[in-house]
């Protein structure tokens, strides 16, 4: 009967000692809470570098009365945001128009979705060579982007400007070309190296982002420049499954605050237009 009454004290004693083992004490939870409620304060985006990294320079302090911190990801091309995003690394990226992630969405099978329009940023024609793009001459190499999008703007701008004549359809290449008078030859490149190759060529067609980071101010050195009723307004792109969190809603709303306006409008004067009210 003793030894009966010693297993099952002993027995008693394993069992409470395991349970204390295996709870984790008072501090180690309001530990764990405050590191998951700290990473939750914390919107991750990437963005190119200019002028986007620089705008959400200007949403920080916007974010911070919100209690969010935010951590700026730059990249310097149009691929890895949208890979980033999707694969979870990204909350959401800025440094694209619609039509670039609709076709992306299309192509890739991505799970992204956008909210706020930012800003528009008119494409220019630029050239160390030339002082009008009226005087190309005859086999002239002109550099434009290579993604679908861009690269039908670019060369929809050469065609309002006379260059050439282009397919009306909402995605052209090179191959659109209807008529080409000084036998222009097209060269597609990505569109970040274009900046440097404004030596190699007779001129290049540009990103204002990419242009900006040459030091090229589109209202001073592009000898022609896009429409500023252009359709490629820049956007806050995020996934599906986050479109409606808290932190997507935020951001948008300091995207599209007053105080950012008024920085766009007075940084830029006008090479960069806001796309909203």
């Amino acid at each position: 009967m003793k030894i009966k009454k010693f297993l099952t004290l002993t027995l008693s004693v394993l069992v409470t000692a395991s349970m204390i083992g295996c709870s984790p004490n008072k501090d180690e939870e309001k530990e764990g809470t405050n590191t998951a409620s700290k990473e939750d304060k914390v919107i991750t985006i990437g963005a190119t570098a200019n002028p986007h990294a620089e705008i959400l320079e200007e949403v920080k302090p916007l974010l911070k009365e919100k209690g969010y911190d935010l951590n700026i990801k730059v990249f310097n091309d149009y691929v890895l945001p949208n890979t980033a995003l999707e694969e979870g690394s990204l909350d959401a990226n800025f440094f694209q128009h619609i039509p670039y992630l609709e076709e992306t969405v299309k192509e890739k099978g991505y799970k992204l979705t956008h909210t706020a329009k930012v800003h528009i940023e008119p494409m220019g024609f630029y050239s160390d060579k030339l002082n009008d793009i009226k005087d190309i001459s005859d086999g002239a190499t002109i550099a434009v982007p290579n993604d679908p999008t861009n690269g039908t703007r670019a060369l929809k701008l050469l065609s309002d400007n006379g260059v050439i004549k282009v397919k009306d359809a909402e995605l052209i290449t090179k191959n659109d070309i209807t008529e080409n008078l000084k036998n222009i030859k097209i060269k597609e490149m990505n569109a970040e190296q274009l900046p440097t190759v404004l030596k190699d060529v007779d001129g290049a067609v540009i990103n204002t982002n990419y242009a900006l980071n040459a030091k090229l101010n589109p209202l001073k050195d592009a000898l022609a420049l896009e429409s500023k009723d252009s359709p490629y307004a820049n956007i806050l792109a995020c996934r599906e499954n986050n479109k409606d969190s808290e932190k997507i809603k935020v951001l948008s709303e300091a995207l599209n605050s007053k105080e950012i306006k008024a920085f766009l409008e007075e940084k830029y004067q006008g090479s960069i237009i806001p796309a909203f009210e």
